[in-house]
């Protein structure tokens, strides 16, 4: 499990759902005919997360670095390497698709794409019915139910007959969101779903989700890349490299300091409203590609990019080149970091 102090979560909460120490490796084939394994892609290493009830956790950081996969094992969708996610009490990797299937009502996705998870051959309200239908629900006030859900994200009901490609990017996500809230789940998973709209529908999209939140007591698992978006609705932030956690803490903490030098990079680059401010903020520019997840680097594995590293002398370069960072905090009230010369740095 991962470790928490007091001032990043309440400990003597249970967790809604947590996954602890997973592992996803994807094999690497040759080509040909006769297709050999000759590695892996590692994809989540060592990864550990806590979602409470009624809690946001955001799970940041650049494409390819592990976030989707790691939300879609803690769903359950995909099948770790190695480790655990418990629900309830139940280890969900042990389950069997038919002992799996009554707990799927719990767990729930809204998409990055609002466009391409919406059967185009389907109208609204045969998609959002879908789910009650496969839980045999749909005979038990299964319109009214559905009329309900367009109503509750924002929709008119007597728009139930059209097809998703007669709504605007924002309103097919609204869909999305209707028919995730069918089952009335406990967990909803949201994969990026505004990177793909307008800044002026985000945020109604956000209020909105903000609002089913409070009202229904839902917990959410919110994969972003943009730290703009994740400070207006996350709790807690976990921020990824690689295939590793390399921050985690409250979002007041995170923006309060930041201690990676990672995160630090992410959130220099966050556009200020200020012109003024924007123009004599810090900047931090990473260097360097993002190395091979099929051969990450030993020891730390922001090195390659890391600017403090640059800094360091020799010694201090051979610890981070040999030894693995844990996550953890040196002082009272400030995030785990996974670094050995972590220093909390407001940016704000």
């Amino acid at each position: 499990m991962n470790v928490l102090t007091e001032d990043t979560n309440d400990t003597t909460a249970k967790p809604v759902i947590s996954g602890s120490n997973l592992v996803k490796h994807f094999p690497v084939r040759s080509k040909g005919v006769i297709r050999r394994k000759i590695g892996d892609v590692h994809a989540v290493c060592d990864v550990s997360l806590d979602i409470a009830a009624n809690e946001t956790l955001a799970l940041v950081g650049e494409s390819g670095c592990g976030k989707s996969t790691t939300a879609r094992l803690m769903m359950n969708l995909i099948s770790p390497t190695s480790g655990s996610v418990f629900y309830q009490d139940k280890d969900l990797t042990k389950l069997s698709r038919k002992k799996m299937q009554p707990i799927r009502r719990d767990m729930q996705l809204v998409f990055q794409d609002p466009f391409a998870s919406l059967n185009p051959r389907m109208t609204v309200f045969e998609i959002i019915a879908e789910p009650l239908r496969i839980h045999n629900l749909f005979k038990d006030g299964g319109r009214e139910r559905v009329n309900y859900l367009l109503q509750r994200v924002g929709m008119n009901p007597e728009h139930r007959n059209r097809y998703p490609h007669e709504f605007s990017g924002g309103q097919r996500q609204r869909i999305g969101v209707a028919r995730a809230l069918a089952l009335e789940p406990r967990v909803l998973m949201l994969d990026e779903p505004v990177s793909a709209l307008d800044v002026s529908i985000q945020a109604g999209v956000i209020n909105m989700l903000e609002e089913l939140q409070e009202e229904l007591g839902l917990s959410y698992l919110f994969v972003s890349h943009d730290l703009s978006v994740v400070r207006h609705i996350a709790n807690r932030v976990a921020v990824m490299y690689l295939g590793k956690i390399v921050e985690q803490g409250t979002t007041e903490q995170l923006f309060a300091g930041a201690a990676h030098p990672y995160t630090q990079a992410l959130m220099s680059a966050i556009p200020l409203p200020d012109p003024q401010l924007e123009r004599s903020r810090e900047r931090i520019v990473l260097t360097g590609d993002v190395p091979n997840p099929s051969k990450p680097p030993s020891g730390c594995r922001f090195r390659t990019r890391c600017p403090k590293f640059q800094e360091l002398g020799d010694s201090d370069k051979q610890r981070c080149i040999e030894e693995l960072p844990v996550l953890r905090s040196d002082h009272p009230g400030q995030t785990l970091a996974a670094c050995h010369f972590a220093e909390p740095h407001r940016l704000f």
